[in-house]
C-alpha cells in the first residue's frame, strides 16, 4: 500500500510539474511548420501478378516410339516333333511381330498431331497468360494512376496554400495558424481549443483559447496510507494553492500561444494579436454557457519578441503588456478587456 502511495505521488509531482511548465516547456520547441513537409509522394504496392510474368514454358521433346524388330522365336524344347514345334514358333513370333509393327504404326502416324497439338496447347496458354498479364498490368496502373492523380491534387493544394499564406490570404493565415498551434502538445488530460480570425488590412490576429474549466484541473495536494482503516486516502490543495495554480495556467497559456504563433509565423504576416483566454462554460451570474476570458491581452510582434521568456514571471508580463486579468478565475471571473491596450 505504501509503494501504491508513493507511485500516486509520484504521478501527481510529474502532473503538477507540467502544468507549471506550461511556457517552458515550449520555449525550446522550433514552432515554425514546414508546410513543404504536408507534400505527400505516392507509394505504390508491388505488381501483385508477378506469377504471370514468367512465359509459360514450352512442352518438352517427346521422342518417337522405336520401329519394332523381328525377334528370334522362343527354343523348342523336347525330343519329339522338334520340326513342327519349331515351325509353330516361328509362325507365333511372325503374327507377334505384325501385331506389335501394326500397333507401332498406327501410334507412329499420330505422333505428328501430337506434337501439333502439345505446340498449340502451349501457344494457347501463352496467349492467355499474355492476354492477363495485360489486363492485370493495365489494372494495376490503373490504380497507380489514381494514387499519383491524388497525391498530385494534394501537392498543388499545398503549392496553393505555401502561395495564398505569402500573400497574407486570410483564410490560409487562419490555417497556417491551426496547424501551428494543434501541433502544440500539452499535458494529456489537458485539452486546449482555439479559433482565429485574421484581419487581412491591419495584420492583426485574434484568438480565442478555450482551457479547461478548474474544475477540470487536478485539486490533490498529494496521497497518504491510512493504518488504522488500511486505506488510501488523498489530500486536496488549499483553497488558496488552487487559485494561484490556475491562475499560473491561464498566464502560461496566453504567453505560451502568442510565443508559439510569432515564432512559426517567420515571415511576419501577422503584426499583432490579441488573444483571450478563458473556458467555455455556465456563467454562475447568468446561467447561460458563454465563453468568459480570464486573460485578455494585444501586442505588437516587436513588443512581444523583445521579451526573454525563459526569464519572466508570467503574471509581470502580461501586466507589462497591458492584458487584462481575473482577479480570480477559479471562481469564473471574467476579466475585463474594455480597457486593454490594443495593438
Amino acid at each position: 500500500m505504501q509503494a501504491e502511495v508513493e507511485d500516486r505521488n509520484a504521478e501527481l509531482a510529474d502532473n503538477y510539474a507540467e502544468l507549471e511548465g506550461l511556457l517552458a516547456a515550449t520555449l525550446d520547441v522550433d514552432d515554425y511548420v514546414d508546410l513543404e513537409q504536408l507534400k505527400r509522394r505516392a507509394e505504390h504496392p508491388p505488381f501483385p501478378r508477378w506469377d504471370l510474368e514468367t512465359p509459360t514454358p514450352p512442352p518438352g521433346l517427346v521422342p518417337r516410339h522405336p520401329e519394332p524388330v523381328r525377334w528370334a522365336p522362343a527354343p523348342v524344347t523336347g525330343l519329339f516333333n522338334r520340326q513342327k514345334k519349331i515351325q509353330e514358333a516361328a509362325a507365333q513370333a511372325e503374327a507377334d511381330f505384325l501385331r506389335a509393327h501394326e500397333e507401332w504404326w498406327r501410334n507412329d502416324q499420330q505422333y505428328p498431331a501430337y506434337v501439333e497439338s502439345l505446340h498449340r496447347a502451349h501457344v494457347d496458354a501463352e496467349a492467355l497468360r499474355e492476354r492477363t498479364l495485360a489486363e492485370e498490368r493495365a489494372k494495376y496502373q490503373a490504380a497507380c494512376d489514381v494514387r499519383d492523380r491524388e497525391v498530385a491534387e494534394h501537392n498543388a493544394q499545398v503549392d496553393r496554400f505555401i502561395a495564398n499564406l505569402g500573400y497574407g490570404d486570410v483564410e490560409a493565415v487562419q490555417d497556417y495558424v491551426s496547424i501551428v498551434l494543434a501541433n502544440s502538445v500539452y499535458p494529456e488530460g489537458f485539452p486546449v481549443e482555439y479559433d482565429a480570425g485574421f484581419d487581412a488590412t491591419t495584420a492583426e490576429l485574434k484568438l480565442q483559447v478555450e482551457i479547461p474549466a478548474p474544475s477540470d484541473v487536478p485539486k490533490i495536494k498529494s496521497w497518504r496510507y491510512v493504518k488504522a482503516s488500511d486505506e488510501i486516502v488523498s489530500t486536496d490543495l488549499s483553497a488558496r494553492d488552487m487559485k494561484a495554480r490556475y491562475a499560473s495556467i491561464v498566464n502560461q497559456v496566453a504567453l505560451r500561444t502568442l510565443h508559439e504563433v510569432f515564432e512559426a509565423d517567420r515571415r511576419q504576416i501577422v503584426k499583432s494579436m490579441s488573444i483571450e483566454v478563458g473556458v467555455r462554460t455556465n456563467d454562475p451570474a447568468t446561467g447561460q454557457t458563454r465563453f468568459i476570458p480570464f486573460v485578455a491581452v494585444s501586442t505588437a510582434r516587436e513588443t512581444f519578441v523583445a521579451i526573454n521568456l525563459s526569464g519572466i514571471v508570467p503574471s509581470a508580463t502580461l501586466e507589462h503588456l497591458g492584458a487584462a486579468t481575473s482577479k480570480n478565475p477559479f471562481e469564473l471571473v471574467a476579466a475585463n478587456g474594455s480597457g486593454v491596450r490594443r495593438a
